[in-house]
């Protein structure tokens, strides 16, 4: 093909597009058209986006996306839940919780005056889970919290020879509460019959974590052979332990056919958390909870306690009455009393100094105070006495704490004073006194410091509430002085005051 050809070609495709007519741009319009080409996008989107929204807007959705929508367009508002209501909730409390107490018709009478030291009529929200129906002749104390059955379990295996069935009955508790689909509830804690709670405490350990998280709350036992034979990654239910409730509605859809396939283990507790493993959900382990896996006096025990709120006791029909002297239910019922007067100090640790005398306190608020006639060091004085034995064989040791082993040493051993009376005082203070303790052994130091200290009768103790807040904080045990009477060594009253430590503050000898 010749060139004049190929030319005359070209020009023929090109001809009918130099006759549309296009628009002349001048440079200074490109700016203007880019707004209005942006302006035409950005509406076409928004028109597709609500064309969408509307198509989408009966379909359903699950409850994480409802709440992830709604928030995605509000403003962060940190350590504050928002409900759908976009309403901040409430801090938890007393109604929040649901108990589930598992007891037997045998039992209840002779278990129920511990449950009625920390039961609140109108107020707490629970029920006492009983294998049978108590009897027509028998009245159901109004003092004592609600009854029910539990369902039958006969169908369920149960193959620990040493065991008893009925440890498929208590695991089921939980199921049961879920089922009975009460308001309101966040957390469902469980325990047994001879469990004695202090409530206002364990709202405040719960108040720490977020309901609406899967948590699973609880303490070890004391004794390392228990904890060999069972589980170190269980809550122990004797103590209680506390579930949220997603965690709740997660385990209720398995916990049957899981306590099937651990027929094997022998308690109820061990079921629970073997199906709680299942779900991936760890222990989270709380100092105050008290399963009491001891033989023995629980002295030292209590007048050691971890720097925690004071939640649960059990096993109290096992050991020595905590107040010397007393029958066992009315010597929990007294520290109980302590308790309702500032329930985050009780049995709360404080010691101190008073270097012009040589001498040291030490405090378990509400129960019993310590007074050495030399300076004992910190970590001497915040140690567990060893006044009891282990659960199963009761061994000297081991236990899930350091002790340090009761001297029978005269010139060593504390002038032992236990609480008399607690009141309350204006400002949120009170004022407890505590009377020294004889054991009726006859044996006293016959040391001058020990005479000397022998010869204090009372020692009282006054003291600011430890509020809830308090235990938001870390942990630190609180300080404490011992003011000096006028009248000198002939008193026979020492004055202590409990109060937050000051900066740079140390129980240190000099």
């Amino acid at each position: 093909m010749s060139s004049s050809s190929i030319e005359s070609f070209r020009d023929l495709l090109i001809k009918p597009w130099k006759t549309i007519p296009f628009p002349t741009i001048k440079s200074n319009d490109h700016f203007s058209l880019f707004l209005k080409v942006g302006l035409a996008i950005s509406t076409i989107f928004l028109i597709s986006h609500f064309f969408y929204l509307s198509q989408n807007y009966h379909q359903p959705h699950t409850h994480f996306y409802q709440i992830a929508s709604k928030q995605m367009f509000q403003p962060r508002t940190p350590k504050t839940l928002i409900i759908e209501s976009g309403e901040a909730e409430e801090p938890t409390n007393i109604s929040h919780i649901l108990f589930g107490i598992g007891g037997s018709s045998a039992t209840w009478q002779a278990r129920r005056h511990y449950n009625e030291l920390w039961w609140r009529q109108n107020t707490t929200k629970g029920f006492v889970w009983l294998d049978t129906k108590p009897s027509k002749n028998e009245t159901w104390p109004e003092t004592s919290p609600p009854y029910k059955v539990s369902a039958d379990t006969s169908s369920f295996k149960y193959t620990c020879w040493y065991g008893s069935r009925s440890a498929i009955r208590i695991a089921r508790i939980l199921k049961e509460s879920f089922e009975l689909g009460l308001d309101n509830v966040r957390w469902f804690v469980m325990g047994d019959d001879d469990t004695v709670f202090f409530p206002d405490n364990l709202v405040t350990v719960l108040s720490k974590y977020d309901h609406n998280q899967m948590y699973y709350i609880g303490g070890n036992s004391e004794s390392v052979e228990q904890d060999v034979v069972h589980f170190y990654t269980m809550a122990y239910g004797g103590g209680g332990f506390a579930i949220s409730y997603p965690l709740a509605a997660e385990l209720v859809k398995i916990l049957d056919g899981c306590i099937n396939r651990y027929s094997e283990y022998y308690g109820s507790d061990q079921k629970i958390q073997s199906c709680i493993s299942e779900i991936g959900v760890q222990i989270t382990k709380e100092p105050g909870f008290h399963q009491v896996d001891i033989r023995g006096n629980p002295y030292g025990l209590l007048a050691s306690h971890p720097v925690a709120p004071l939640v649960s006791l059990h096993h109290l029909d096992y050991v020595d009455p905590i107040f010397p002297n007393m029958e066992r239910v009315e010597s929990v019922k007294k520290l109980v009393t302590a308790y309702k007067s500032d329930p985050g100090r009780t049995i709360q640790q404080s010691f101190c100094y008073d270097h012009t005398k040589n001498w040291s306190i030490s405090i378990s608020w509400g129960y019993s105070v310590e007074l050495y006639p030399y300076l004992p060091t910190a970590k001497y004085l915040e140690m567990v006495s060893q006044t009891f034995k282990t659960w199963r064989t009761w061994s000297d040791a081991p236990f899930t704490f350091n002790t340090r082993p009761v001297s029978q040493d005269s010139c060593v051993k504390p002038v032992v004073y236990f609480m008399d009376r607690i009141e309350g005082l204006d400002r949120g203070l009170t004022r407890s006194g505590y009377k020294r303790y004889d054991d009726g052994s006859g044996k006293e130091c016959d040391k001058v410091d020990y005479k000397v200290a022998h010869g204090i009768h009372y020692v009282h103790v006054s003291a600011p509430m430890l509020l809830p807040h308090y235990w938001k904080q870390a942990p630190r045990r609180q300080c404490c002085e011992i003011i000096n009477n006028v009248d000198g060594l002939n008193s026979t009253v020492i004055n202590v005051k409990i109060r937050g430590c000051h900066r740079f503050e140390s129980v240190t000898p000099r």
